[in-house]
């Protein structure tokens, strides 16, 4: 019987298809990733080999890599780590390894990733470096027609670095030749399985392709099995092939191997699979058994190694029985198992003191050194079979050096694994300190810190806390705390539980009182109590910590509190933006000596934006360049600082007026939503389509970060004022500030923004009842609805106003300086509502009655005019704020400027200020604001350029607006206030159009002109 790898491949044309038409776009440089699923034995690795074949045959390079299983932990980056070896070697081409390898020269992350000693201790904060490494190596490895295909096989095995390392890809990829194919078991991803989250975060994603790959068909399987046999097979034969495999290729493969047409076929695979083994002789049987210890690949020289050491005789004729057999299959200098299923059957046939034996010899062979002096096989590996085989000596030890070893690699989470697995084993190996050269209080710090570096900060702390209570020394336990107190900052809210940080500040002066004049930890400890008395409002107490920490760090060379404490005290110095720049140039130094890159980034993060609060754009905007470049030259492009500058960046580009829209491709998952609702402002103001659509999807989001509610959800209010939803626009700026009144404070600073934007919506929502005519008759019940809401947008306006002013006083920032966009936006929210009073006051005016205690008749008239007086002086105001730099909010305040003089009768500066604004609205290509002047300008018959139309109409351009304000029901004197004129002239107009439509009262023009065409409807 034929082999399935030896026959054409049956079935699967339509993934085959899809697959090579990926590797067609990552030649074009549209990089993607393929997630091939299935249960085991469907056909995943044909389907592969297949394509990569085709693949390479059409002029691809193709890599392909194993994860492996050795338990929980596994061995940090193993696939990729294969990948670069491989790539180096040649396998994409003696060009593409020399890319490869000048690549690696450069990057320190990426040769001690290599290097089997590892090097010298790595600095935590370089794993991005080294992802971003892991992605550069493979995007110069793939060219424009010789893409790169890399194949990961075995996801389900894959270790947590790995599985960071394939999200990290995903999101980054942006125009590179390569194409990413990895492959999985389906039936072993459960719900608890790790890679379950990943798979779905990657499916979300726009370049990502998923291929759920079933068993065969009934006819697919009649195909395949005749391929193998030969010959098509009896009906019977067929139908207890389809009845047992249910379409699995694998399992078919091994039935007709068993003999379909013997009575007794097994039924279920691993009957199968240990019907075909017991076929074999004994000595190959126990060779294959000792092999499957080392899981489905193993290389050839350890597995002789092993079997020679347990006493498996003439382990060259086993092993070249079970080649020939297609039990083992060579790839390179490894043998693996034709199918992990196989090697899983004969595992599991293993008696437990079988198992424990055979990983004994392993790992006697593994603890050997090699030719380099170094050990044969990794400390995980070591770990692994130490474990397994019950030496527990040995794996404590091994444990321990896995541990260090994943430090090395800047891999938290196995790290972390293999640390707690030291303090498992602790009370069960005699003289473990003694062993590992380490006590059980440093081994609970190390891991606190690779839990903290692993993103969980609250395993953390409790490992921190198992570190500081178990020190018996007062004050080694008193060095301890700022370690604790650094691993609570990480907690999300912690500094939000009352008396938590008090509490943190007592430990932290106490341990002062204990720990020795210029030690490492009493700067560290005073550099903390900085940050936290600063986080309490305690700014005294803070500058005099920092001082202290700063004098000393200096005094005895330790950069790494130098930087923490610098940063500090540049944000209590904020008021002075100098001196905070001086500090933070030096904070950024000293990190740069420390090599603490993460600290670098938030230093230039600080940097730009104190000149951005500051009003200084110009010198914010070449910060934030040099930043972002040095954020790229450091592997750290997606990290928290530089996703703080990204946001800096979009937001000095809106405040500039460049609106156009940028691509949002190569974001991670975990920065998408903050970026997308900083793009919101440019959105808004473009007047995109979909822009409210798009805020309500952050909906979602809010609690993941707080920016995103109030960008997003400022952005959106703006959005709905602007669609003329202004009630939802009011009300949505209320919820808003409530979220994050309960998140942050009820006094932060973006609460005057809100404010400002609430109010605007309010005051254009008076402005359409009044265009509309929502007014009615003096004294009657709709009279008085109107002033009811008018009297409450009033009492609202005001209340909005005050509440941004106290803000500005209670919320203050840091130093007690209101910066320019925050005084901007005081001042136009004060605007909005002299806006707010005007309209109102210009409404009740029209009435001639009252609206929250105006005057009637001609006074009204007067106080109206006093009333947009008043809001163009303040307009104005609002105007020259803005001037700082922020050139969108400048057109839009010229804009109600223009509306507020035409309401105080001065036409001429009015038109001024209307053009100036159209004009910077069009060349920023903001819609809604240049449509919005442009309204403003034929109500007022202003003379702006592209407002005079042409029309067919027998009627003037401002007859027909007053026949249009006339259908809406308004009075003259309404019409009037709409359209900035005189009751007499609107009288006279009436008059006009009544006689050239031949109408004899206002109802029967309206009806006319509705028959003529000249309304809309």
């Amino acid at each position: 019987m034929r082999r399935s790898t030896t026959i054409p491949l049956i079935s699967r044309q339509e993934q085959v298809a899809s697959l090579l038409l990926a590797v067609g776009r990552a030649s074009a440089g549209r990089p993607g990733l393929v997630l091939v699923g299935g249960d085991a034995g469907v056909g995943k690795t044909r389907l592969i080999g297949h394509v990569t074949q085709a693949a390479e045959q059409a002029g691809a390079s193709a890599v392909v890599v194993h994860c492996v299983d050795l338990g929980q932990v596994g061995i940090p980056y193993l696939p990729f780590t294969e990948a670069l070896t491989q790539l180096q070697a040649g396998a994409a081409g003696p060009d593409a390894a020399a890319r490869v390898t000048e690549l690696v020269a450069e990057r320190p992350a990426l040769w001690r990733l290599l290097e089997p000693g590892g090097g010298g201790d790595a600095d935590h904060d370089e794993r991005l470096q080294l992802f971003e490494g892991i992605a550069r190596s493979l995007a110069v490895a793939g060219a424009p027609e010789r893409p790169l295909v890399l194949v990961v096989e075995d996801a389900h095995w894959a270790d947590a670095s790995t599985r960071d390392v394939l999200r990290f890809l995903a999101a980054r990829a942006r125009s590179e030749n390569v194409l990413l194919v990895v492959t999985y078991r389906a039936d072993d991803v459960d719900r608890r399985h790790p890679l379950r989250p990943l798979l779905a975060e990657l499916s979300r994603l726009e370049h990502v392709e998923r291929i759920d790959l079933r068993p065969f068909t009934e006819d697919e399987l009649r195909e395949f099995t005749t391929a193998l046999a030969g010959r098509p097979l009896p009906a019977a034969g067929f139908a207890d092939v389809l009845d047992r495999s249910e379409g699995n290729a694998f399992f078919a493969e091994e039935l007709l191997d068993a003999g379909p047409d013997s009575a007794s076929l097994p039924w279920t695979l691993t009957e199968v699979l240990r019907t075909r083994l017991e076929r074999l002789d004994p000595e190959v049987q126990q060779v294959l058994r000792i092999a499957s210890v080392a899981g489905r690949r193993v290389s050839e020289e350890l597995l002789r190694a092993a079997a020679a050491r347990w006493g498996a005789p003439d382990v060259d004729a086993a092993l070249r029985e079970a080649v020939t057999q297609q039990v083992l299959v060579v790839s390179g200098a490894h043998l693996e198992f034709r199918h992990a299923l196989l090697a899983e059957a004969l595992y599991a046939d293993l008696l437990p003191g079988e198992r424990s034996s055979v990983h004994r010899a392993y790992l006697a062979v593994i603890e050997q050194d090699g030719p380099d002096g170094m050990k044969i096989g990794s400390a995980a590996e070591r770990a692994h079979h130490a474990y397994e085989g019950h030496d527990l000596p040995a794996a404590l030890s091994a444990s321990c050096d896995a541990a260090l070893r994943a430090r090395r690699l800047l891999a938290p989470e196995e790290e972390l694994r293999h640390w707690e697995q030291v303090l498992a084993l602790w009370e069960s190996v005699p003289g473990a300190e003694e062993r590992i050269g380490r006590d059980r209080v440093d081994v609970a710090v190390a891991a606190g810190e690779a839990a903290a570096r692993a993103g969980d900060p609250m395993r953390a702390v409790k490992l921190t806390e198992r570190a500081v209570d178990g020190a018996a020394d007062p004050v080694r336990r008193a060095g301890l705390r700022h370690v604790l107190v650094h691993r609570y900052l990480d907690l999300p809210t912690w500094d939000e539980v009352p008396g938590q940080v008090e509490a943190a500040i007592d430990d932290l002066r106490a341990a002062l009182e204990m720990l020795p004049e210029r030690s490492p930890e009493r700067i560290w400890t005073n550099a903390l109590l900085a940050r936290v008395t600063m986080i309490i409002d305690l700014d005294d107490d803070a500058r005099g910590h920092a001082r202290c920490a700063i004098e000393e760090a200096r005094s005895v060379g330790q950069p790494g509190a130098l930087a923490a404490a610098l940063s500090t005290l540049a944000v209590l110095d904020v008021a002075d933006p100098d001196r905070a720049a001086t500090l933070l140039d030096e904070a950024r130094t000293a990190a740069t000596e420390a090599g603490d890159v993460l600290t670098e980034m938030r230093t230039l993060y600080n940097a730009t934006a104190n000149r951005f609060y500051a009003g200084e754009l110009e010198a914010a905007q070449q910060r934030v360049e040099h930043a972002l470049a040095r954020a790229e030259e450091l592997g750290l492009a997606w990290s928290t600082p530089t996703v703080n500058l990204r946001i800096l960046q979009e937001v000095m580009l809106y405040f500039r007026g460049d609106l156009s829209p940028r691509k949002a491709g190569g974001v991670p998952a975990t920065h998408k939503h903050v970026l997308e609702a900083t793009r919101m402002y440019a959105a808004v103001a473009r007047g995109d389509a979909d822009v409210i659509p798009r805020g309500e999807a952050l909906f979602d989001h809010w609690q993941s970060d707080g920016q995103i509610a109030l960008i997003g959800g400022g952005s959106l209010v703006d959005a709905l004022t602007w669609a003329g939803r202004y009630d939802d626009a009011a009300a949505l700026a209320v919820r808003i500030t409530d979220h994050l009144g309960e998140v942050w404070t009820e006094v932060f600073l973006g609460r005057i923004w809100l404010s400002a934007l609430a109010i605007a919506a309010l005051a254009d929502a008076a402005e359409a009842d009044r265009s509309a005519g929502r007014v009615g008759a003096p004294g009657s019940a709709a009279a008085t609805a109107v002033e009811a809401r008018a009297a409450a947008r009033l009492d609202s306006g005001d209340s909005l106003l005050a509440i941004a002013r106290e803000t500005a006083q209670r919320g203050r920032p840091r130093g007690g300086v209101l910066g320019p966009e925050g005084r901007a936006w005081l001042q136009r929210a004060a605007a909005e509502n002299a806006r707010l009073h005007a309209v109102v006051g210009s409404t009740a005016g029209a009435a001639g009655g009252t609206a929250g205690g105006t005057a009637g008749g001609g006074d009204s008239r007067a106080q109206a005019g006093d009333l947009w007086g008043a809001a163009a002086a303040s307009w104005q105001d609002t105007v020259n704020a803005f001037g700082f730099g922020y050139r969108y909010e400048v057109a839009r305040s010229r804009y109600r400027w223009a509306e507020a003089l035409l309401g105080a009768g001065e036409r001429q500066a009015a038109e001024v200020e209307a053009a100036e604004a159209l004009s910077e609205a069009e060349d920023m290509g903001a819609q809604p604001l240049a449509d919005a002047v442009r309204a403003l300008a034929r109500r007022a018959r202003l003379d702006l350029p592209g407002v005079r139309r042409a029309t067919a109409s027998t009627l003037t351009d401002r007859e027909e607006e007053v026949l249009g304000l006339v259908a809406q029901g308004l009075s003259n004197r309404q019409i009037g206030e709409r359209l900035f004129i005189s009751t007499k002239t609107v009288s006279v107009h009436v008059s006009n159009l009544l006689a050239k439509l031949g109408a004899s009262g206002r109802a029967e023009a309206v009806s006319l002109a509705h028959q003529r065409g000249l309304l809309e409807v």
